[in-house]
């Protein structure tokens, strides 16, 4: 399956690239990012939304959330969308 997640950074000089390494290393086995992409929100504050692909299979997503959450320079995550594949 795949999740539409976006992630707000802590701050604004927060770098993006360094961000989406954190998040793609931080994520559990089996589970990758498929693509990201950046979503202005306000104030010079940048999102990144990141498509992540997972096993479809009980409390993968809740294990997904809690690995993001835990990454530094994340201050919040939105989950967008799930689909199956």
């Amino acid at each position: 399956m795949v999740a539409q997640i976006k992630i707000f950074p802590t701050e604004t000089t927060v770098d993006l690239g360094d961000l989406r390494k954190k998040v793609e290393e931080a994520l559990p086995p089996e589970t990758s990012v498929a693509r990201f992409d950046e979503e202005p929100i306000a104030f010079g504050l940048v999102a990144l939304v990141a498509r992540v692909v997972m096993p479809e299979e009980e409390g993968r997503m809740d294990k997904v959330e809690e690995a993001l959450k835990s990454v530094e320079d994340v201050g919040e995550i939105q989950v967008v969308n799930v689909w199956r594949t």
